[in-house]
């Protein structure tokens, strides 16, 4: 349970942005890819699988191609439990993958906690949705005041969704229309962090108090 309340908000990304960012170790391990101001250790991607391979024997993995229009990066899946748990996951597909960025022997890849298939249409949304953020995200915060104020504004609302069991960050973005969604991740990351909140799965986030 302890693992929940560290675990990092899932950012909304393309493809590229991910093989853009910089690879940041300690010593020999990987901690996240810097990007901009945003560390990402963690990462919410639509695409295409464009590519399957499932070993055979006993070691068990599963590894797929993702393709956004902006990149390709591979799904590594190791393990017989989580291989069977994405097997039916096939070639040609368009799904919604969530999971851990992860990097190896110079490369950076995604280990997937969810994926989800999606209608090929969800693709073009995702990339407006993300045109649309980083459009949104220019606009500073001008003060801290006004972010101590935001901060605020998106707690209250965690905490009023309790009694529903939590609420989802993206149900946040939509709400919170005043606010870039750059700004409210950036929030509820730190709120993870403090400890004042947590995620029971991806996406979904409660009040710890």
């Amino acid at each position: 349970m302890v693992e929940q309340f560290k675990r990092n908000v899932a950012y909304k990304l393309r493809v590229g942005d991910i093989l853009l960012g910089k690879p940041i170790f300690d010593n020999e391990k990987f901690l996240y890819v810097e990007l901009g101001s945003k560390k990402i250790s963690r990462a919410n991607i639509v695409g295409n699988i464009v590519d399957k391979y499932e070993s055979e024997g006993e070691k068990k993995y599963l590894f797929f191609t993702l393709d956004d229009g902006s990149g390709q990066i591979k799904l590594k899946i190791f393990g017989e439990e989580d291989t069977l748990k994405f097997r039916n996951v096939a070639q040609g597909e368009t799904i919604i993958v969530i999971g851990v960025v992860r990097n190896w022997n110079n490369e950076t890849y995604i280990q997937p906690e969810i994926i989800s298939e999606r209608n090929p249409r969800y693709l073009l949304v995702r990339k407006l949705e993300i045109e649309k953020q980083r459009k949104e995200s220019t606009k500073p915060i001008k003060d801290k005041k006004e972010a101590k104020a935001i901060k605020d504004r998106i707690l209250e609302r965690i905490k009023n969704a309790e009694s529903e069991g939590g609420i989802d960050t993206e149900k946040i973005i939509l709400e919170f229309k005043d606010v870039s969604p750059d700004t409210i991740n950036e929030e509820i990351q730190k709120l993870l962090e403090e400890g004042i909140i947590f995620e029971p799965r991806p996406g979904r986030i409660r009040y710890l108090g």
